[in-house]
């Protein structure tokens, strides 16, 4: 048996992605939190952490970490959708809106360009 000292671990993170999925997020932390900065180029960790956040209501800890994964990679449509919701359920609405128009216009699933839509400004002379 080998032993991983840093990193985590294939079976670690699919547990936590089960913990995450059950709505457990501070269960799944539990796992996450020690790797987390061993992890802070791993999109998939990051990204599973921001989940877990978010499910916690650690809205500070989960936008940092969208952040983090925005910086990675900036094309990650649910990593931007997932940061307005994070700004929007902070009392943050003004702010979601360029991220929820950025990931409807790269990804326009529906739930997407609902969120979008609402943040949209409208033309003026419409109101």
């Amino acid at each position: 048996m080998t032993m991983q000292t840093t990193g985590m671990t294939l079976e670690n993170y699919r547990w936590a992605e089960q913990l995450v999925e059950a709505r457990d997020p501070l269960g799944a932390l539990k796992l996450i939190e020690p790797v987390l900065d061993d992890e802070r180029d791993n999109v998939a960790v990051q990204l599973l952490a921001a989940r877990a956040y978010f499910g916690s209501a650690q809205l500070g800890r989960a936008e940092a970490t969208l952040r983090r994964v925005i910086e990675l990679d900036p094309r990650d449509a649910w990593a931007l959708h997932a940061l307005g919701r994070t700004l929007e359920r902070a009392g943050r609405g003004s702010e979601a809106g360029p991220y929820f128009r950025l990931a409807a216009a790269m990804c326009p699933e529906p739930e997407y360009v609902t969120a979008a839509w609402r943040y949209t400004p409208s033309p003026e002379g419409t109101d």
